[in-house]
Order: C-alpha cells, then structure tokens, then sequence
C-alpha cells in the first residue's frame, strides 16, 4: 500500500500553502520533501474578511483570493493539501471540505479551532494541542539532515579555514508576547565577547527582517577582538545561513524563533 502513495500524490497533485512567511513555507516544504514529493507552492494573501476571521469560517472562500489561484487550487483537487500557519489553515479546512474529502488536509501549527475539521495536524509540543489527530513535536519541522550539512559544508568550504571554535549566533528580534530589548542585546554581545576574548575563534552573526536596525548596526561591529563574519540581508552577499549551521563548534540562538533552535538542535 505504502508503494501506491508517492505515486498516486504525484499524479492527483501536492500542493503548499502559506501565507508566504519564509518560516512557515519552510515547515511546509520539509513535510513535502521528507515525503520524496514535489509540490506546487501557493503563497495565500486573504482579502478581507477571512483574513481576520481565520479558519473558523470558510463560507465562499473562493472569493478571498484572485480568481486564477483558486482555480489553481481547486482544478483539480489536490490529493494532498499541506498549509502551515493560520491564513493556511483557511484553504487548506475549505479544500478539504469541499472536495468532499478528495484532498487529504495537513495543518502545520494550531490551527486555533478544532483540530477535527483537518485530516491531519501537527504543532509542537508547546502548544499544548492534543486531539486523535494531532501529532505533537518537539519543535518545528525543517529540512535540516545529514546530507543538507555535507552539502552546505561542500557549498561554504572557506568556512573551514576559520579558527575554531566557531561560535555562530543568529539573531531574530522583538515580536509580540517576547520582549527583546537593547539592554538585552547588550548583555548578549558583551558575553560572547568575553567568551571570544577567552577562547579566541571565530564569531559568525546573521541576523533576521524581524532584527532592527540598531541591533544590526551594532552586532556588524560589535566584539572587540573582530568579527569573521556578518550577514543583515543581500547587501551582504549569498545568506550563509545554512554553511554556518554546518561549521558551528556553538550556536547561540535568540529565542523568538522555534524554527531557528530546532535548526540549531539538528546539527
């Protein structure tokens, strides 16, 4: 039976669907590739009002979106519907229900309604979501494996010329219920300078469009024994992000972002 599923998804269609945020497509995508499919991607912006109503209402959903992605969504019916996020969670609760279950509907992170109007959902353990249809995680979903490190490490292999040990930091920002402040921030650079001036190494910073702009002017000159590397966005060249994960000796991780920590964790 598990022979016929790859297959039959690959001819009825696997689609994902986000609102377009980077850390919620990536969760989508690494379901899609952990299974060896290929999806088409639809990156949702509701009008108005499902956008503030959410999955709680799919009435003519059809209308909150351009009339050519819906068609793309729906001519077919996808086999397979994987939304993560709450814009997500509308499409992928009305495809399921108006296929008349002919797309089977996986829902990334709490959808915020009963978990019973999707085939299947999964959140991370933290959430506090428990349904016989809930597969609860440790963190969020990422593509990070063995391969994908010894492929970033044959991508960044100057990398490997740097004095360890490599101490990378990935920096996010603020966000609402998390309050990251510049004294924060200031207690974070002086401690990994004091690590840096008693270890030596190398310091290795990327920083988030969630980082602000103070935080990121300071960190691009902040330790005092000099910084390897700075990556704020494509001023600065190709992200490094993924090189970095594969050289770091220590990873210091802001904590507004499961999805960086449970990156983090995987290597």
């Amino acid at each position: 039976m598990k022979s016929l599923i790859q297959p039959l998804m690959r001819a009825a269609g696997v689609c994902v669907i986000t609102d377009g945020a980077a850390g919620n497509e990536r969760q989508a995508l690494a379901l899609a590739q952990a299974m060896r499919l290929t999806p088409t991607v639809q990156r949702v912006a509701l009008r108005a009002p499902w956008r503030w109503i959410g999955p709680a209402q799919t009435r003519g959903v059809r209308f909150a979106m351009p009339r050519a992605q819906w068609r793309a969504l729906s001519r077919p019916w996808p086999a397979l519907a994987i939304g993560c996020g709450r814009h997500a969670a509308v499409v992928t609760r009305a495809l399921r229900e108006l296929s008349k279950g002919a797309t089977y509907a996986v829902q990334i992170l709490d959808p915020r309604i009963d978990p019973a109007h999707f085939d299947l959902v999964i959140a991370p353990r933290h959430d506090g979501l428990a349904a016989p249809n809930v597969i609860q995680t440790m963190g969020s979903l990422h593509p990070i494996d063995d391969a994908r490190l010894a492929a970033a490490r044959a991508a960044f292999p100057l990398f490997a010329k740097l004095e360890q040990p490599r101490t990378v930091l990935l920096v996010g920002g603020p966000r609402r219920g998390l309050e990251l402040d510049t004294a924060w921030m200031t207690r974070l650079i002086e401690t990994i300078d004091r690590w840096h001036e008693r270890d030596g190494g190398s310091v290795l910073i990327s920083t988030s469009r969630r980082t602000p702009a103070e935080w990121r002017e300071r960190l691009r000159g902040a330790f005092r024994h000099g910084c390897t590397c700075f990556w704020g966005g494509d001023a600065d060249g190709a992200n490094p992000y993924a090189g970095y994960l594969a050289y770091a000796d220590r990873i210091i991780v802001t904590p507004d972002s499961v999805n960086m920590l449970s990156e983090a964790c995987a290597t």
